[in-house]
């Protein structure tokens, strides 16, 4: 499995943004999780996020929250994302990263709970609600272990805040579009150029941009000032609309195949 800094240099190398599709794991359940997630590699996806299900979601809408209840409804735990992963071929698959609150790593042991996502195949961790200050343990054992820990910048993070974040984060900028949670909207934010451009200006990771983006059409809206884009609540949508397994992976397919298409005709950013 290639690295989140090799991926995205790939693509710079081939002129193109990146698409990161997120998913609930456990929802519907886990067998048609790890069934999407070969879709996913299927298609050409660059990098994946899963979703760890928990009862509090810190910054996310009613869709992925609702994801999250049903994922936890069918007994979806913590071991059993490990060991379905585990049991995949993540060596022929794209870097999957874990998006799971600090709540849930805090309670499991951060260090068996860094240990087991290195073991079971994952690249590296987004933890939303673990401020830079407090990271330093996690950050040393994900290092240690070749776990990326990816942080995330707001539109409301002030400049000197968004620079002590910056100098904590590795493998790419999870850079949040919009302030609130996550949900699928019409359009980006007419400032977020900017604030990309401003970024840029300030550290030569890759931003990767979530929150708001659910259709090839507002791809080309963050040509030159991002190298890659995040979707989750169109793509969970998708999968709590089908009316079976297989119609949730091929839905997904679908949607991932424009999205790839998209990123494709997208020019990142100049990096330094």
């Amino acid at each position: 499995m290639p690295t989140a800094s090799e991926v995205f240099g790939a693509a710079t190398v081939q002129g193109r943004m990146t698409f990161m599709p997120f998913i609930t794991a456990g929802d519907p359940d886990l067998e048609t999780t790890a069934q999407i997630l070969e879709g996913l590699s299927d298609t050409g996806v660059d990098l994946i996020e899963l979703g760890f299900p928990y009862s509090d979601p810190i910054a996310d809408g009613p869709v992925i929250q609702a994801s999250y209840t049903r994922a936890l409804d069918t007994g979806t735990t913590v071991d059993r994302i490990f060991q379905m992963l585990h049991d995949l071929p993540t060596d022929t698959m794209p870097p999957i990263f874990a998006m799971v609150s600090f709540a849930i790593v805090f309670r499991y042991g951060i260090h068996e709970f860094l240990k087991n996502t290195a073991g079971s195949g994952f690249s590296g961790l987004i933890i939303p609600d673990l401020p830079p200050e407090e990271a330093e343990e996690c950050s040393e054992r994900a290092q240690r272990l070749k776990l990326d820990l990816v942080q995330l910048i707001a539109p409301t993070t002030t400049r000197k805040r968004t620079q002590t974040i910056l100098n904590a984060a590795d493998g790419f900028v999870y850079c949040i579009s919009v302030a609130g949670t996550t949900g699928v909207r019409n359009e980006l934010p007419a400032e977020l150029s900017q604030q990309l451009k401003d970024l840029r200006r300030q550290t030569p990771l890759p931003l990767a941009v979530g929150f708001g983006i659910s259709s090839p059409d507002q791809v080309a809206a963050l040509n030159g000032v991002a190298d890659g884009i995040i979707v989750g609540s169109a793509i969970v949508r998708l999968i709590s609309e089908a009316d079976s397994a297989a119609a949730a992976v091929n839905a997904v397919r679908k949607f991932s195949t424009e999205m790839n298409a998209a990123v494709g005709a997208v020019k990142p950013s100049t990096r330094g």
